[in-house]
């Protein structure tokens, strides 16, 4: 069994993460804190002149993955990260406290960040004063939620492209919620990455909120790989690739976004598996110190060991994130399985996983390297984004990687998948069942 490396690894007594299913294997829903924040603290994306306060580190070496220590230096402030609202199975528990003066101007990094052509809102748009309906038509559903809908919407200047609009109920928000809800929007609109799900435009009328999205065609990107016929270290390096810089503009941009996983990275089309996107930023945080978060949230399986811990963190955290889904993409299975969620919380602590002969014999002692670095427990000692993106793996050349296959592993990714779907569609009925049973008791009349 192999541990990963870390310095301390202390449980907080105080500190504490609740049992929020009884499968820990495919985990549906993220644990998160339901905290209420005033709306006056979120971040107004049309405040121009905002300074600069982090330095792009060029100490890097090519090829390598030592580690550096980031020497820029950052605001004590920071804002508060809400939940997802549309995440119909969140539990209360313990929040972060934090408070908010300032917005970092954001910065374009890893030469990934779109055009000025792929950024703008279709014209007109709510910065207009035109109502939604008046610049947009609304057709079929493409997906709901507790208190939203997504459909299929289409500017009326332009019958060509079509986004996913998110159509929120305000009636059905409380205070938390719709605080929740705005913090992610603003996070959103400062994201401008192509790997990074856009956000066009809101929409804020007194019965709804309108989130005009960039609408992903393609699906989950674990549902393309698993469809292969051939799967090589190639392919999984790429993917890493683009994983890595998406999540590097995130920290160079100061954002932690603490809820990576396969279900949050979905394809643009149906035909480019380069297209790959993050998405669901309802758990999103701007860092703006080391070691200033303490909302304990995240997914059990991907969720870093500090969290667990209860223990201030950072956007380091998402690292280990991106070393458990770098794990499936190689391995075809999570590095952390457990029958209980307390087994399954006491290994992440400790970092113990294993790089078994069967799957793992014949994959890349490089790739492995890698896995070992992301998956550290203490994150002082993790690989950054921009680190492990000049590692050896990522770097190697096309033809050694492509000669590496994957074939047995792409089929116990085959059948991690399909639970992982099977379970998520299990969760979803459990969750609108819970909903309509809340709602129709909700109604009775008291006796």
């Amino acid at each position: 069994m192999r541990k990963a490396s870390s310095s301390s690894s202390v449980r907080n007594s105080n500190s504490r993460i609740a049992v929020i299913r009884s499968s820990t294997y495919i985990p549906p829903a993220p644990i998160t804190a339901l905290v209420g924040e005033s709306p006056d603290s979120i971040y107004n994306p049309y405040n121009p002149g905002l300074q600069d306060t982090i330095t792009i580190r060029n100490d890097s070496t090519k090829r390598s993955c030592q580690d550096k220590k980031q020497t820029a230096p950052r605001s004590q402030s920071t804002v508060r990260l809400p939940p997802s609202t549309s995440s119909a199975l969140t539990q209360v528990y313990k929040p972060e406290v934090e408070a908010s003066t300032e917005e970092p101007h954001i910065r374009r990094g890893l030469d990934r960040t779109m055009t000025d052509s792929m950024s703008y809102a279709p014209q007109p748009a709510s910065e207009s004063g035109m109502r939604f309906d008046e610049l947009y038509r609304l057709k079929g559903v493409l997906g709901t939620g507790a208190f939203s809908t997504v459909r299929e919407g289409f500017h009326r200047s332009d019958s060509d492209n079509s986004y996913a609009v998110k159509c929120v109920n305000r009636k059905k928000l409380s205070d938390e919620d719709e605080a929740a809800l705005l913090d992610e929007v603003a996070i959103l609109r400062r994201m401008k990455h192509i790997h990074i799900i856009r956000l066009f435009d809101l929409f804020t009328e007194p019965s709804t909120y309108y989130l005009v999205m960039e609408r992903m065609r393609g699906g989950e990107l674990f549902d393309r790989i698993v469809a292969k016929a051939y799967y090589n270290e190639k392919e999984a390096r790429d993917t890493c690739k683009i994983l890595l810089e998406a999540v590097g503009y995130c920290h160079q941009n100061q954002v932690a976004h603490r809820d990576l996983k396969p279900e949050n990275l979905l394809l643009l089309s149906e035909h480019h598996d380069s297209e790959v996107k993050i998405a669901d930023f309802g758990f999103a945080k701007i860092v703006k110190q080391p070691n200033s978060l303490t909302t304990q949230c995240g997914t059990p399986g991907y969720v870093a060991p500090e969290i667990l811990e209860g223990t201030p963190y950072d956007e380091r955290a998402d690292m280990w994130s991106v070393g458990v889904i770098l794990y499936i993409l190689l391995g075809g299975y999570p590095p952390f399985i457990e029958s209980t969620q307390r087994d399954l919380f006491r290994k992440i602590r400790k970092g113990e996983y294993e790089f078994h002969e069967e799957y793992w014999g014949t994959v890349s002692s490089d790739a492995k390297d890698l896995i070992a670095r992301l998956l550290t427990v203490d994150p002082a000692t993790r690989l950054t984004a921009e680190d492990a993106i000049e590692c050896v793996w990522i770097t190697a050349g096309e033809d050694t990687l492509a000669g590496k296959d994957l074939g047995v592993n792409l089929e116990k990714l085959k059948a991690y998948n399909a639970r992982r779907k099977f379970k998520a569609v299990v969760h979803s009925i459990m969750a609108a069942n819970k909903l309509q049973f809340l709602g129709e008791n909700f109604k009775k009349p008291s006796s």
